[in-house]
């Protein structure tokens, strides 16, 4: 359970990073990203997703 508590604690450093350092820029960003069919954002989400997955099985290995 520690594990995973600071698993999901680097999870949000990460997520918050961009907040930090970028707000402006990430405003911008994201009117673009809302603009994207959602196939598009389907596509990426997939993407990102396979990608997790594969850095577990090699950062488990």
């Amino acid at each position: 359970m520690d594990y995973f508590l600071c698993v999901i604690g680097m999870v949000f450093i990460m997520e918050g990073l961009p907040y930090l350092v970028f707000p402006e820029k990430l405003k911008i960003y994201l009117i673009k990203i809302s603009t994207l069919p959602e196939n598009t954002l389907r596509v990426m989400g997939i993407g990102a997703i396979a990608l997790g997955l594969i850095l577990l099985y090699f950062g488990r290995r």
